[in-house]
């Protein structure tokens, strides 16, 4: 019993920090209506700032608390409200929850930066030097009792404030109705300061209370958050009283696993996944009101022309030879899983562009896809590829089943713990038995990959597989470009439009669900595959939630609507390592590059891939600028095969050529901007377009 008691005060003292966290979570998301992913790292990077401030330069900790709540947390919520949000506020909840995201990434990587990662650096707990007091036959420490403390004073706190002042009304009605709450008085970017500021204050004092009793990791401290955002649907995004119970809840489980659950090679992982299976189980069981009837600010999806994705899909595949040809050893390796981790971002268009279903587990279908080609696959086998693709598909199907009421955040959070329980527990299992079949992931290490035999020709040299992964990206993009163009991707275009209309009119949401997660999911564990051929060696944390993070926030930025995106993804996220061998800070610069371009979403919503198409549309279309980029680009390519130019020069050259014929191309196109026609004027006073009927069959559907 006297266990149990002890058990039960260390899971209190932790729900308490949870709680302190998850109110903040909760409070933030009833103002301001944006569901914070980074509240998390945001308490992280307190909980370093405030280890810089006492062990790192020797402050007093009333100073160094003082500092850390009253200065550095408000005027961080308040830069993230002023230069992030508020930009984007005219936006979608889809955009304002990426830009959350790429704060989170950005964060992990920006800490990790400051403070090396490699360094140790244990923070002690407050009054650490005084004995602990006993309440019957447990005993409690001064750090426990004052977070547990620290929750209650938070809990009575925020409950005056949001049902006892003005201001709290204020917070309350703006999300509601910003113009609504305006036209009463209120003024709503007054209570959105509030929101972040004091939500960023309960995050920074929960990062504070935890970081004594676990190791002070950018991306640990991070990701505990999984804990917080449980007990925050626990109150459904709005209750604090759940809220607090939630926390409860989640605290004396992990408590009481740690204490009671069996010792075997099968079960530590369960412990660690626990609050990501129960934040699953609670998403799917509580009803989401708060969602229901949100204003949906959707980009329109063009028709991609099947000459266009033949182009597009032949350069892929040219592309892919020139790097093949042209890269030479370390930077052969350092390029190699652009293409193939260019098919996994690629997986976003059909399910999130075309759907609309937004995922942060496609790198871990990506993952399923590498094991089982590296069991199956070792000798080379091509059906085997075939394999890792079905089994990814038929994990992409099983999750789609459960999730299918989900949708907007919920999706995104049931999709992240789903990814969490792969890495923090199913990756790490041995080996087991299901029916008789004897199941193998990554064996508690790493798995040796190898390529594939094709036509009696083994694909196992970089230069080989380079190409390999060059066709399979062409021919994937290929059929995404068809499936926009075909009956299934219209009804996917519905689906993302009005999921309740979609039903309405005889669509079956479960299997057109179910039938787009399998195959963004059979497209990602491919490109998982390929990746796996290119590293040789893979273990589970290449395919964790983090590691997924910004190829999410490339695709996004890139345009999940378009088929040239998986190219784009791949090379904007992988083509940045080219520069790590410079110096030794281009590490970490390469690092927070997506999250800083995913911060600046606003500037760019429809993606960048429209902006650039944009932009070279005429170099494409001058028969004269054309043929001379194409003749450069020959030459160049020639010039580097006879090693008469290194790797740079080829790249500063054929950038400097490529940017004087744009201009040049721009500066040709003298025709006048075609004037904007009335619809009622289409096919008469301009000639009839191939999208004009899509585009009044959706304006009629919406109207």
């Amino acid at each position: 019993m006297e266990q149990f008691l002890a058990f039960g005060i260390v899971g209190l003292s932790t729900a308490a920090i949870y709680a302190v966290i998850s109110s903040g979570l909760v409070l933030t998301y009833v103002t301001t209506g944006v569901f914070n992913f980074a509240h998390g790292a945001a308490g992280m990077l307190a909980a370093f700032c405030y280890w810089q401030l006492t062990v790192g330069w020797g402050w007093p900790v009333p100073l160094a608390l003082a500092v850390v709540l009253l200065v550095l947390a408000p005027g961080f919520g308040l830069l993230v409200e002023r230069v992030l949000l508020r930009p984007v506020q005219h936006l979608g909840e889809a955009e304002r929850m990426v830009m959350m995201v790429a704060l989170l990434s950005g964060l992990i990587a920006g800490a990790r930066w400051i403070w090396d990662p490699n360094v140790a650096r244990p923070l002690p707990t407050f009054f650490a030097d005084r004995t602990p007091f006993r309440a019957g036959p447990v005993t409690i420490t001064w750090h426990q009792a004052i977070t547990m403390v620290v929750a209650v004073a938070v809990a009575a706190g925020l409950w005056a404030l949001l049902n006892r002042t003005r201001t709290g009304a204020e917070m309350r009605a703006t999300v509601d109705d910003r113009a609504l709450a305006g036209l009463t008085g209120a003024d709503p970017l007054r209570a959105n300061r509030v929101a972040w500021v004091l939500g960023t204050q309960l995050a920074a004092v929960g990062g504070i209370l935890i970081a004594p009793s676990v190791a002070l990791d950018a991306q640990q401290l991070s990701l505990l958050i999984v804990s917080a955002y449980t007990a925050a649907i626990f109150g459904r995004l709005r209750s604090l009283p759940l809220t607090f119970l939630g926390a409860v809840v989640v605290g004396c489980m992990e408590s009481y696993l740690t204490g009671y659950l069996p010792q075997n090679a099968y079960l530590p992982g369960l412990r660690l996944a626990a609050p990501a299976l129960l934040l699953f189980a609670a998403l799917l069981l509580f009803p989401h009101r708060r969602l229901r009837g949100r204003d949906r600010r959707l980009a329109p999806v063009p028709l991609p022309s099947m000459r266009g994705a033949l182009v597009f899909a032949a350069s892929v595949v040219v592309a892919g030879v020139a790097m093949a040809t042209v890269l030479q050893g370390k930077d052969l390796i350092t390029l190699g899983p652009l293409l193939p981790l260019g098919m996994v971002a690629l997986s976003y268009v059909p399910l999130a562009g075309y759907a609309g279903q937004i995922s942060l587990c496609q790198l871990s279908m990506a993952g399923i896809g590498a094991v089982v080609w590296a069991h199956l696959g070792a000798d080379g086998q091509p059906w085997a590829l075939l394999v890792a693709v079905l089994v990814a598909a038929l994990a992409g199907a099983v999750i789609a089943l459960p999730a299918l009421r989900l949708s907007g955040v919920y999706l995104a959070l049931g999709t992240a713990a789903f990814t969490v329980v792969l890495d923090r527990w199913i990756f790490t299992l041995p080996s087991f038995d299901v029916l008789g079949v004897r199941i193998s992931l990554f064996e508690q290490g790493s798995l040796e990959v190898s390529g594939p035999s094709l036509f009696g020709l083994r694909l196992d040299g970089e230069r080989g597989l380079m190409v390999f992964s060059a066709v399979c990206l062409a021919l994937v993009s290929l059929g995404v470009a068809a499936l926009r163009r075909g009956r299934f991707g219209r009804r996917l275009i519905a689906l993302r439009d009005s999921e309740a209309a979609y039903a309405t009119l005889g669509g079956n949401l479960l299997v057109a669900r179910v039938a787009v997660f399998a195959l963004a999911a059979g497209i990602a564990g491919l490109g998982g595959a390929l990746y796996g051929m290119q590293l040789r060696t893979i273990t589970a944390d290449q395919f964790g939630l983090v590691a997924g993070l910004p190829i999410f926030l490339i695709a996004v930025i890139g345009g999940l609507g378009r088929v040239g995106n998986g190219l784009f993804a791949g090379t904007a996220y992988i083509g940045p390592n080219i520069l790590l061998g410079l110096a030794s800070w281009t590490q970490n610069l390469v690092a927070i590059l997506p999250a800083l371009a995913g911060m600046g979403l606003g500037q760019s919503p429809d993606g960048i891939v429209v902006r650039l198409r944009r932009e070279w549309e005429p170099v494409a279309r001058d028969r004269l600028v054309l043929p001379a980029l194409l003749a450069a680009v020959a030459l160049a390519w020639a010039l580097r095969i006879a090693d008469a130019v290194n790797g740079w020069v080829l790249l500063v050259g054929l950038a400097a050529v490529a940017s004087a014929l744009r201009a040049w191309a721009a500066a040709r196109r003298n025709a006048p901007a075609e004037p904007e026609v009335p619809v009622e004027w289409w096919g008469v006073r301009r000639p009839w377009r191939a999208e004009d009927g899509e585009v009044l069959a959706r304006g009629i559907a919406r109207g």
